[in-house]
Formats: structure tokens, C-alpha cells, sequence
């Protein structure tokens, strides 16, 4: 026998509906009933067989495999900058090197001992947030997970409040109960980080559900790891998003390790994109060090998304410098995360490939990146001292933010 066929109701893809299937059943059990032919169990499982019009199978455009994109030898060379004006550009270089100061500088707050929170680090991996927040505005609704520096400060949120939140200051921008894993900017569109693994994806969902409501174009995003796909709330979330055409974009930042653990040691695929294209999901696979790429491809399904074309989902491969958490490199960590592995990925950086590129062009000299360096220093330190001189927040004030006040 073959396999049993499957029916949907209502009828999609030219299948033929639960409905529709049992009064075909129906009419041929009385039909072979008035012959005195049998129509036991297997007969009717049989007919349905016959009688059920399966959808045509979907071409199979890829073995779900990244290929060289995980390959950390190749695309090392200068980006494609064709189409992309000067100054854009050197928007993007200049978010890269600050987030990449900001972070560098959190990492001495914990090798100095001021840092007492779980710091995670995404050095490395900066083209992501500043390719994907090129395309959105501060009424779009960004939420990160425990690596979330770079997504807050992409879109514009405070230096200073970041690390007097690090630090547990009051001044800090969740009023230093929430250390560096629970960052609220909402007045330039970061709603909130939350550290718990794919935690982002449904609540980035009923955002984007609340802006469908709203009408006002705006889209909701989910920052998350290739380590989240492996969670519940991920697939359920594609479901109900991709049903109701919510205008969401789902960012997987696949950095090839969950915590401590390669992904191939995980799932019998390195690419995740295959759970968004399950769910009918339009998606992107792009080199997630290549700014450019980053920004072109999210500005495509952001695009649709503000549309009313429903979500999509842009699976960025990239590769972080540091450990899971700190400033340790954990080369002995993994199948694939050894000293060789971590230096070729260096040669993969998302700043050096812009830089070098823009240099080629003519976009800029030389001393063009030592200044931007040397300004995103200046601005870490500046924030740093302030961060340490700013006061802790009140004995009294421990549980202001726990419960949410009765309004008079």
C-alpha cells in the first residue's frame, strides 16, 4: 500500500479537504454497499489513497547545508559595495567599530572585577545588528536575547546608560536592575532583551501582532540563536506568524555554537533556514560578516513584511570571537572551536572586509579608521568613567520594578 494521504481542510495547494474526502467515502461505502462489495478498514484507507489529490512536491533547492559559509577560509576578501553610497557606508563602518569598542570595553569591566553580571559578548558578529537596523525606525519593536549589546547600540541606544546598567547605576537604561542581559530602549525601538533561549521569537510575535492591529506599517523583530531553533516556542511561533501573515522578521544570528556545544554536534543540518521554508516562510541565507548582504537581505523582507506579505526570516552565519560568556576565547571548547578555527574567523571580520573594501573604492583613506577608532575609544572611556562615578539605586527601591504599581 502506499503511503496514507494527507488532506487539509480547508483544501490548500489543490489537496482535497477533510470535508470533501469523507463524502467521497461516504458515497462509495453505499456504492459498494449496493454491489454487496466489502469495505472494510483497508479498503476505505486504499481508497482514500486513490481519492485524495496530493499537493505537488516542492522542488528541493538546497540540501539545507551552509557549505562555505561555515567555512571560515572563505569570503575573507573586500565586500560588493555596488549601489551603496559613501556615506551609507561609512554608517555602517562606524556603527561596526563603536559596538566593537563598547564590547572590548565591557570585556575589562569583567577582567577588572567591576562587572558582576553574566557579560555576553558578540565581538565578531557586528555586521548582524547593523546590517538589519540600517532597514528599521524607532516605532519598530526589536527584541534581543543574552547577547544583545550590538542590537541595542545599532539602533541608537545610550552608551553611557548601557554600561551604568552593566554596572547596576542607577543611571542605567533599565534603571540598574537588569544588568547586561535585560537592556530597554524603547524610545529608539529596542523593547527589551530577555536572556531566556528563544524567549525573543514569541514575544517578538505578539509585537508584531499588536502592530498588525495598530495598521501603522511597523514590523517586529526577533534576534535569537542557532541553539533557539532547537526550542518549542520557535517552531510554534513560525507556525502562528506565517498563519497570520504578522509582520515579523525572524534574525537568526547562527554563530555555529550553542553555549558550549557545535552546532553539528546538535542537528542533522548546520543551516536553520529549513524550519522557516517548513512553515512557508520566505528566507534569506547570507554571510553574516558581509554588512552589505546583511542590510540587503533584511531590507527585502522587511520590505514585504511592512507589506502585509507576511513574515520572513534572514538566517545570518557569522562567528563570535569570544566564549559563551566573558572575555575568554574557549578554543578548547567544541569540535571545531580551537585556536586555527577562531584566527581563521578573524580573517573573516566584518570590519576589516568593509574597511578594505572602501579603501579600494576610494571611500576612504588610510587614517579614516584610526579616527573612528580612536573616537569609539574616547566615547568608552568616557562612558566608563561616568558609569563608575553615577550612584546605585536605592536600598528601597529593590522591588519598585517586581510588581507594577496600582494607578490611583
Amino acid at each position: 500500500m502506499q503511503e496514507a494521504a494527507v488532506a487539509v481542510d480547508p483544501p490548500s495547494h489543490g489537496a482535497v479537504g477533510i470535508q470533501e474526502l469523507l463524502s467521497k467515502l461516504e458515497a462509495f461505502a453505499v456504492e459498494e454497499n449496493a454491489r454487496g462489495g466489502r469495505h472494510d478498514l483497508q479498503s476505505l484507507i486504499d481508497t482514500a489513497d486513490d481519492l485524495a489529490v496530493r499537493p505537488a512536491p516542492r522542488p528541493t533547492t538546497t540540501s539545507w547545508s551552509l557549505g562555505d559559509l561555515a567555512n571560515p577560509q572563505e569570503f575573507s576578501g573586500p565586500l560588493d559595495l555596488e549601489g551603496w553610497s559613501a556615506e551609507d557606508l561609512k554608517n555602517l563602518l562606524t556603527d561596526m567599530i563603536s559596538i566593537r569598542a563598547a564590547e572590548r570595553g565591557l570585556a575589562e569591566l569583567v577582567n577588572q572585577g567591576h562587572a558582576h553580571c553574566p557579560v555576553h559578548l558578540a565581538v565578531g558578529q557586528e555586521a548582524v545588528p547593523v546590517g538589519v537596523s540600517h532597514n528599521l525606525t524607532k516605532d519598530d519593536r526589536v527584541f534581543g536575547g543574552h547577547r544583545s549589546h550590538g542590537h541595542y547600540l545599532a539602533l541608537g541606544g545610550d552608551l553611557y546608560e548601557l554600561y551604568a546598567e552593566v554596572l547596576g547605576k542607577q543611571d542605567g537604561c533599565s534603571n540598574g536592575m537588569g544588568g547586561s542581559m535585560h537592556l530597554f530602549a524603547p524610545q529608539v525601538g529596542f523593547v527589551g532583551s530577555v536572556p531566556i533561549v528563544a524567549a525573543t521569537v514569541p514575544i517578538a510575535v505578539g509585537a508584531a501582532l499588536a502592530a498588525q492591529k495598530d495598521g501603522n506599517g511597523a514590523v517586529a523583530v526577533a534576534y535569537f540563536g542557532d541553539g533557539a531553533c532547537e526550542e518549542g516556542g520557535v517552531h510554534e511561533s513560525l507556525n502562528l506568524a506565517a498563519q497570520m501573515k504578522l509582520p515579523v522578521l525572524f534574525v537568526c544570528e547562527n554563530n555555529l555554537f550553542a553555549s558550549h556545544m557545535d552546532i553539528n554536534q546538535r542537528q542533522p543540518h548546520d543551516c536553520t533556514a529549513r524550519f522557516a521554508d517548513a512553515h512557508g516562510i520566505d528566507w534569506a541565507v547570507v554571510d553574516g560578516n558581509d554588512v552589505v548582504s546583511v542590510s540587503e537581505a533584511a531590507a527585502a523582507l522587511i520590505a514585504r513584511a511592512r507589506q502585509g506579505g507576511g513574515p520572513g526570516y534572514l538566517e545570518a552565519v557569522t562567528y563570535r570571537w569570544y566564549g559563551h560568556v566573558g572575555s575568554d576565547e574557549n578554543i578548547d571548547v567544541g569540535i571545531r572551536r580551537s585556536a586555527e578555527e577562531l584566527a581563521a574567523w578573524k580573517r573573516r571580520d566584518p570590519v576589516g572586509r568593509l574597511t578594505s573594501a572602501m579603501t579600494l573604492r576610494g571611500d576612504i583613506d588610510g587614517g579614516t579608521v584610526g579616527i573612528l577608532e580612536a573616537r569609539a575609544s574616547q566615547a568608552v572611556a568616557t562612558a566608563t568613567a561616568r558609569a563608575h562615578a553615577a550612584p546605585y539605586p536605592p536600598a528601597e527601591s529593590l522591588l519598585d520594578w517586581v510588581y507594577s504599581k496600582k494607578s490611583a
